[in-house]
């Protein structure tokens, strides 16, 4: 019983730290990708950290924005860039843009 829990215990450190490690990587991903036009606005895209912006897209769910970066939007290509990302990446990198910097 011990051991078990001892077990659990690791798997669920390890979880946690592979959590965290994936949001240390979204300024990464955000740089190399979403940023070259979210960091300025560019075409209408919403700006990194302006809540106002982001609210009423926020609004819509996350489901309706992961679907939107994967189709495209406006001038927005299919994958926003970062054509390699998951929809779990893609959350990440919303939640990022949309936080306050």
């Amino acid at each position: 019983m011990k051991t078990a829990m001892i077990r659990i215990l690791g798997v669920l450190t390890f979880l946690s730290l592979a959590q965290v490690a994936q949001a240390a990587d979204a300024p990464a991903k955000y740089a190399a990708s979403c940023g070259a036009c979210h960091a300025y606005g560019v075409a209408g895209a919403p700006k990194t950290g302006d809540a106002g912006q982001w609210e009423p897209r926020l609004a819509k769910g996350m489901d309706a924005l992961v679907a939107s970066v994967k189709k495209g939007l406006n001038a927005m290509p299919p994958g926003g860039l970062c054509n390699g990302c998951s929809d779990e990446e893609y959350k990440e990198l919303i939640t990022y843009m949309a936080t306050p910097q």
